[in-house]
């Protein structure tokens, strides 16, 4: 993407790029915004229109004066009349005047409160910078969008509003994603990269799988093939190097040999899977949670929360970001504390919790086996290997310091230790996180088989699905549980959206949980003005 994009020179071959064509790029990491407030800094992605009406106002300005010193008639303000009408003929295509309501509209549906329109930049998190990024480019209406991995720091509902809005985009959009769900739903094309090498595929994620193995299928079938012709061709070798009669056949097939393009397998393995270690057997209630309250300082979280969780619960938190879920999952793993309430463990409870911070917490120069080797209870030791390639540790990387690994290094290295313990409650925050498709696959997996229960914090839907059976959703401070899974949960708040809409039309409403304004619905660029909105990174 970054080749693409112009950021990172290749060493060898050559790039075409349209003069035609702008790019606008969100990176992983490395945004920050400070120094205006949230609204005036989305709304630097019209730079240019904010350009022409403080033109507009300035012009405004000269014709009174002009008109005050009894010179209304004069060629000068003629000039000036006639730039002004062009200057508003243009805001007028490019709906400049509704500049506002457009950016309120995006931030809205990225998650943002109206509340927030004044705040600094600078008091958002990380994820939140992200999100004021994310919002400037779909403003700006590039016309190639390229996304790196933009649903990391999404909740569940903006995503979905994300989704919606992508669909509807006018131009080209390239997308670098774990998320299945919504690959599927946005991508008609899939370029694979593997051993060095680029394959494309004509179709979304699900139509890449089933065609990648086709492929490979295929690609084995040659590769044995070849390998039956090396064998036979070295026999020949092997058999006749020392006969001088043979010595030109064998150099002809040693020659051969040489030109033969090798093929090479995929060096991902297939069929990789673990178990958690069977769960200790616990009670009926696993732990009760009456009159619950949080707060720091003077944000409270939650007042008077109950919530009983049962031997085989599987349940999924979902609601907006800064709505609770972390904090509900830190307290039932019993790791915050409570200003009111009680937190009451049933028999035999045991909590494994996994959160990203607990990164930190792995000892800097142990090696990634020994970091799980000091975890593990007895009769898990020889599948660590087998483990940690689950987590993209392979070969020599078992052997590194955890001081040297990487954020998402240590977060995967973190997990995997977690999966070693045995428990009967699994608390997950963002266990997906750093994970590529193929180890959450793995361990979706092995959460299928698990014997347990569990409460995952996650905005992944494709990895919830087939997992949870109860939906924890957390609303303007409130927690209810909605018995049903990840898509019946959707469809309720589809259904409720809907129907709030309709019932704000009479009264004259405007609703904004699906976006309106659409890149391309009104007023398309032309190649001239797609040419002044230079791409800017982040």
């Amino acid at each position: 993407m970054k080749i693409i994009l112009g950021l990172v020179e290749p060493d060898a071959g050559e790039i075409v790029r349209s003069r035609s064509h702008t790019a606008g790029y969100l990176p992983q990491e490395g945004i920050a915004h400070a120094g205006k407030a949230l609204a005036d800094e989305v709304a630097t992605a019209f730079d240019d229109l904010l350009a022409m009406h403080a033109r507009a106002d300035e012009i405004a300005g000269e014709i009174d004066a002009l008109a005050a010193a009894g010179r209304g008639d004069s060629p000068q303000v003629h000039d000036l009349v006639e730039e002004l009408g062009k200057i508003q003929h243009h805001l007028e295509h490019r709906e400049g005047w509704s500049i506002h309501s457009k950016v309120e509209e995006v931030l809205l549906g990225l998650g943002f409160r109206p509340a927030d329109m004044g705040r600094d930049t600078a008091e958002f998190s990380g994820g939140w910078q992200m999100r004021i990024a994310l919002a400037k480019l779909l403003l700006r209406e590039p016309t190639i969008l390229m996304l790196d991995e933009p649903t990391n720091h999404l909740d569940i509902e903006s995503l979905t509003w994300l989704e919606e809005y992508l669909k509807g985009y006018d131009g080209s959009v390239v997308v670098i994603s774990h998320d299945r769900r919504f690959l599927d739903t946005l991508t008609r094309r899939t370029i694979e990269i593997a051993n060095g090498k680029m394959g494309e595929y004509r179709g979304n994620y699900s139509y890449y799988l089933k065609e990648r193995e086709v492929r490979l299928e295929m690609l084995r079938a040659a590769y044995e093939n070849q390998q039956e012709q090396i064998r036979a061709t070295m026999a020949f070798v092997d058999r006749f190097r020392y006969q001088a009669t043979k010595a030109r056949q064998v150099q002809s097939r040693l020659k051969q040999l040489d030109k033969i393009e090798r093929i090479e397998l995929d060096e991902e393995q297939g069929g990789i899977s673990f178990d958690f270690p069977p769960p200790p057997a616990p009670g009926r209630i696993l732990m009760r949670l009456e009159g619950v309250t949080k707060a720091y300082g003077e944000h409270t979280v939650f007042t008077g929360l109950d919530l009983t969780l049962e031997r085989g619960d599987r349940i999924a938190f979902l609601g907006s970001n800064g709505a609770g879920k972390s904090t509900l999952a830190r307290i039932i793993a019993g790791l915050e504390p409570i200003q009111a309430g009680t937190r009451t463990p049933g028999h035999n409870l045991i909590v494994s919790y996994y959160a990203q911070h607990q990164a930190d917490e792995l000892e800097p120069k142990k090696t990634v086996l020994e970091t799980l080797e000091d975890a593990a209870p007895a009769g898990l030791q020889q599948g660590l290997r087998k483990l940690l390639g689950c987590f993209l540790f392979t070969g020599d990387d078992v052997f590194k310091r955890v001081a040297v690994l990487s954020g998402g290094e240590k977060s995967r290295l973190a997990l995997a230790k977690m999966l070693l313990t045995p428990a009967n409650l699994l608390i997950l925050d963002e266990p997906t996180n750093h994970l590529d498709v193929r180890s959450k696959g793995v361990l979706q997996e092995a959460l299928r088989r698990f014997g347990g229960s569990y409460c995952i914090v996650s905005h992944d839907r494709d990895f919830l699905e087939p997992l949870a059976t109860k939906v924890l959703e957390f609303r303007d401070g409130r927690v209810s549980m909605f018995l049903g899974g990840v898509s019946d949960w959707l469809e309720k708040q589809r259904r409720a959206r809907e129907a709030a809409q309709a019932a704000a039309k009479p009264a004259g409403a405007t609703a904004v949980p699906k976006p309106a304004v659409r890149p391309g619905a009104a007023g398309q660029k032309t190649a001239g003005e797609a040419d002044k909105a230079a791409p800017r990174q982040g």
